[in-house]
């Protein structure tokens, strides 16, 4: 069983990934450190995984604020050994472009690009005296390519994968293994089954991403040894076009 702590950073409702996520790395046996915005529903994951047999600490923060990433990460290492962060923030939206304001694209590459180089930086601070240590990001179909009315989301998805590609390049050879993982699907979750029950139904069986398998092949990042290292791979339904 694993000594050290797992920070994820993106936690929401419980059926959601990064709920997800913190189950499987405390199934491990990780210190998780549950990380978001809303205190309510953190509480609520670390709850369950603390009944699970788990150990869970919810910590409030804005993965967009400077100072609330910094802190954020102090809080982590006092908590434990820190080998395994996982950058998991991001909302989608569809704006047509014309409808798109400066607000809101500057809002999409907040939550992505930003916090994902503020979140990067500091993980690697945290890992590089130690030579060893797993940075995951979650990415989207929109990290690869934009499309109508997706532009701000992809175009802040996009630049999140090059905050990746540039502190895999930088810190991998110094023993800090990053990766990018492309979501290409819809992940079966609450907001899917509320939101768009249709388009769920019309997928049929293992037609969404079971949250619990991306949450495996999260683990299997962390777990592979540094000679054959992975930096990216997608995930997507049997059914899924692409």
């Amino acid at each position: 069983m694993a000594a050290g702590s797992a920070l994820v950073i993106g936690v929401g409702a419980e059926a959601g990934l990064g709920a997800q996520l913190a189950h499987r790395f405390a199934q491990e046996g990780f210190r998780v450190l549950v990380a978001g915005r809303t205190e309510a529903r953190l509480k609520s994951v670390a709850t369950a995984i603390k009944q699970a047999g788990g150990q869970a600490e919810p910590i409030a923060a804005d993965a967009t604020r400077e100072q609330d990433v910094i802190a954020l990460f102090d809080k982590a290492v006092m908590r434990g050994d820190l080998e395994l962060v996982v950058y998991n923030v991001g909302n989608n939206a569809a704006v047509p472009l014309l409808d798109l304001t400066a607000g809101d694209f500057e809002t999409f590459w907040r939550q992505n690009a930003f916090g994902g180089f503020l979140v990067g930086r500091e993980a690697v601070r945290r890992m590089l005296p130690k030579g060893k240590g797993t940075l995951l990001f979650t990415g989207a179909t929109a990290s690869l390519r934009a499309r109508p009315p997706f532009t701000g989301f992809a175009s802040a998805k996009a630049a999140l994968r090059a905050v990746a590609q540039g502190l895999a390049r930088e810190f991998g050879p110094q023993g800090i293994h990053v990766a990018h993982v492309v979501i290409d699907g819809v992940i079966d979750g609450a907001y899917a089954r509320e939101k768009f029950p249709d388009f769920v139904r019309a997928k049929g069986e293992d037609g969404l991403i079971d949250p619990g398998a991306i949450a495996d092949v999260f683990l299997s990042l962390h777990r592979q040894p540094r000679s054959a290292w992975t930096h990216e791979l997608d995930l997507r339904p049997f059914n899924e076009t692409f």
